[in-house]
Order: structure tokens, then C-alpha cells, then sequence
């Protein structure tokens, strides 16, 4: 797979999964400098090229100055999440996205989570984006230490967890519980739904909680991504009392 962007291949350099580093000529010493010292000893190899031909092979011309052949993004599995917060002695944040198809707002998510704190983010199979160079490019290399898993079906996903002791709060605009408000003490998961759709009305109504950001604008709704972030941030920020 082709990963462009400078965070998302610097994070892959440092996980080891590059193979050939493309970089476009007149790009800044400075960021050569950065890259070199990422490559260190490892044999990778670093070749300079015309940016028309980064232009080409990306298919954009987002691609910040560098390209880099890795290892295709491989799929977590839920007790990956799950054993990750076990690990840390944290109690679980797990994010799950229902219907989220764009991948910049995949992308964004997966880097908010693991900004933030949370431990994992799962989406349904048939209903996500898949994991590709433009998730990654705007995760900023988040996908390089975030497990992201699928599952088969969220709503049954949703059964399972509440059934090991983990409560489920929907995010839903419209709902009367102001998050600022909520208790998100004990294991958590925070379910987003698709921008314009929300949450299906069987995922709505296997959630324990629906919670609202409270808006003051005329405009009454945020990009998925960014309620996602606000969302998250309050999980986290209720758990420390900050």
C-alpha cells in the first residue's frame, strides 16, 4: 500500500512496516534531516523524484512532500481493545462508529481517540470505510498505535459488552441527557453514528444512555468527527474530574 502524508509515514518508519521512502525534490532540509534520522540504520531506502510523480502516484497533491511503500494497515480484534485497557489498569473507552463511510472522518475519529485516551475504535464491516492511505493520512499516524477492529454486527457487539459489565451511551443530538452532565464512570463505550443519519434506530435503542453536546449556534449539528472528539474528551475529562 502507498501511505502518503509526513506524520503518517514518519509513524510508519517507527513501526517498522516501510519498504521504500518516495520524496519529492526541493522538499525543506529540514524535514530530509527528520526523515533520515527515522530511517536510521534500518536499510530502508530513500529515492527523490519530480512531486508530479508523487502527484500521480497518490492521485493528489495532499501528499506533503513524501510517499512511502508499507505494509497494508491490518485490522485489531475487540479483545485487543479490551486486553489493552486491562493492560494499562485504565477502565475501557472503546469507540464504535455506526455507518461511518468517509474516510476523513474515519480517520479524524481514530486520531481523536488516540489523542484523547480511548483504547479502540470498532467499526461494523459492511457499513466503514475501509482502512486505506487516506484514513491514515488523516489520522496523522494515530493508526500506528490505535487498534481499529471490525465486527460482523455492532448491535450483537453491543449484547456482548453490556453483558461483560460495559455501559453503552449513544450520541444522538436530539436526546434530553446533556454529556457535560453524564456520569461516564465504569467501562464505557461511546457509540457515533453516520453524519446526517445518526445512529440506526436498532443500535439507538441497544444503548444504555443517549447524550446530547449541548449547542448554541443556529447551525444544529456538528461534523461527526468533531462531536466525536468533544464526546471522547468528556468521557475522559469526567474520569479525572478536570
Amino acid at each position: 500500500m502507498l501511505l502518503y502524508g509526513r506524520n503518517p509515514v514518519l509513524e510508519a518508519l517507527r513501526d517498522g512496516r516501510v519498504g521504500e521512502v518516495l520524496v519529492a525534490r526541493g522538499v525543506e532540509e529540514s524535514f530530509v534531516a527528520e526523515l533520515k534520522a527515522a530511517v536510521g540504520e534500518s536499510g530502508v531506502r530513500v529515492r527523490f523524484a519530480p512531486r508530479i510523480e508523487l502527484d500521480q502516484l497518490a492521485g493528489t497533491t495532499a501528499h506533503q512532500g513524501v510517499m512511502a511503500e508499507v505494509e497494508d494497515l491490518a485490522w485489531a480484534t475487540v479483545d485487543d481493545i479490551l486486553d489493552r485497557a486491562e493492560a494499562r489498569g485504565e477502565e475501557l473507552l472503546i469507540v464504535l462508529l455506526d455507518g461511518i463511510t468517509d474516510p476523513r472522518n474515519f480517520g479524524a475519529i481514530i486520531r481523536s481517540a488516540e489523542v484523547l485516551g480511548a483504547h479502540g475504535v470498532v467499526v461494523e464491516e459492511r457499513r466503514s470505510a475501509p482502512l486505506s492511505p487516506v484514513v491514515a493520512k488523516t489520522a496523522a499516524g494515530a493508526t500506528s498505535y490505535l487498534p481499529v477492529a471490525q465486527t460482523k454486527n455492532l448491535p450483537r457487539l453491543i449484547d456482548a459488552l453490556k453483558e461483560d459489565r460495559v455501559w453503552v451511551y449513544g450520541a444522538a443530538g436530539e436526546s434530553a441527557q446533556d454529556v457535560t452532565r453524564t456520569d461516564f464512570s465504569g467501562r464505557v463505550a461511546l457509540v457515533i453514528g453516520a453524519e446526517g443519519e445518526g445512529l440506526r434506530r436498532l443500535v439507538r435503542e441497544k444503548c444504555d444512555v443517549l447524550v446530547g453536546i449541548p449547542t448554541r449556534g443556529q447551525v444544529d449539528s456538528l461534523n461527526a468527527s468533531v462531536a466525536a472528539g468533544i464526546l471522547i474528551h468528556e468521557v475522559m475529562r469526567g474520569r479525572t474530574g478536570k
